[in-house]
């Protein structure tokens, strides 16, 4: 029997995020194979990355291979897993260092990492597509005269969202619904990031989209309907049980196709890897029909066993243990 792979999952990372990737690194800890594989969490901090051991102590990851000490051996990873929401998992830093040690890893490449870390130059992109997202404006620090509230009230309009640019699970967000509440909500942004944006409120169904492909299959995941009573889906109704989460959602059977299929499309423009979650709101076009607004791309989704992406592998009958596996072996095909 060949050696089992050695696989690292890594978490934590530099922004506000690093509890939440840490509880992300423990729900797939949980999910892997560990028959099939050798399976460690690693935590990565500024310049402090470290793997725990199964014995409970921990040892320093040599970033020169991404190796460590175990047992007077050194060990070498196979495969890097990466749950490390925000920087620099998610902009493209990490992968990037994977690319020059070559070692595979789970995500999409550096440039579409970058590119779906930035919520403002991603909308920009995918509109040249076809794909609808709402209005925004970007507001870089240092130059926030540049834009102002006429700017902000003709362009956008009332209520609106602020938030950082390139930052997840709702740190930052603030929904502005008169023009003297501006200024606070970028200053509060702007804690985050040195760029926020400010994007048009669309009042409508908010559902999501999990997808992965390999090189033989396609799978869309069930959609899943966000309800909450929150202003917006914030940092309670994401983590603190503030919003009912509904899986398949209450959407008519044809406009849950089209979702699946812009899903798809998107995934494909990309050239994504792995798992990815597209956020969308559904509203009404002025014929009378469904029109579905791309809000934004998550290409490290949440993966506790609560997350959506779990829900969804649930709904869809099928094994999060047994995709994993297929994620992960579809790099060494």
């Amino acid at each position: 029997m060949k050696d089992k792979r050695t696989i690292a999952i890594v978490c934590g990372g530099d922004s506000s995020e690093h509890d939440v990737s840490l509880r992300s690194a423990q729900g797939l800890y949980s999910f892997f194979d560990k028959k099939r594989y050798n399976v460690y969490v690693v935590d990565i901090k500024k310049n402090d990355w470290h793997v725990y051991l199964h014995d409970g102590t921990t040892a320093r990851i040599d970033r020169n291979d991404f190796s460590f000490m175990e047992e007077g051996k050194k060990r070498v990873f196979d495969y890097a897993y990466i749950t490390v929401h925000g920087t620099p998992g998610e902009n493209g830093l990490l992968q990037g260092y994977f690319e020059l040690i070559d070692m595979p890893y789970s995500t999409s490449g550096v440039l579409v990492e970058a590119m779906t870390f930035d919520k403002f130059v991603l909308n920009q992109y995918l509109r040249g597509y076809g794909v609808s997202v709402p209005e925004s404006l970007l507001i870089r620090r240092g130059m926030e005269h540049l834009v102002s509230d006429e700017d902000v009230m003709q362009r956008i309009g009332m209520p609106c969202f602020v938030k950082p640019a390139n930052d997840g699970s709702s740190f930052g967000v603030s929904k502005v619904k008169n023009i003297d509440q501006l200024a606070p909500a970028v200053r509060k942004a702007m804690m985050e990031s040195d760029k926020v944006m400010v994007e048009q409120f669309i009042d409508g169904v908010e559902i999501t989209c999990g997808c992965y492909k390999t090189m033989n299959k396609e799978v869309i995941f069930p959609i899943t309907e966000v309800v909450t009573k929150n202003e917006f889906f914030d940092y309670d109704a994401k983590y603190n049980g503030q919003v009912e989460e509904i899986t398949p959602a209450r959407i008519p059977a044809d406009v849950a196709e089209r979702v699946g299929k812009l899903t798809s499309a998107i995934y494909d423009i990309l050239h994504c890897n792995g798992i990815i979650r597209i956020d969308y709101i559904l509203t009404k076009n002025n014929g009378g029909g469904v029109k579905i607004n791309m809000l934004e791309v998550n290409t490290t989704p949440g993966m506790t066993p609560t997350s959506f992406i779990p829900q969804q592998v649930r709904a869809a009958g099928l094994n999060i243990t047994d995709v994993l596996t297929e994620i992960v072996e579809n790099q060494f095909a």
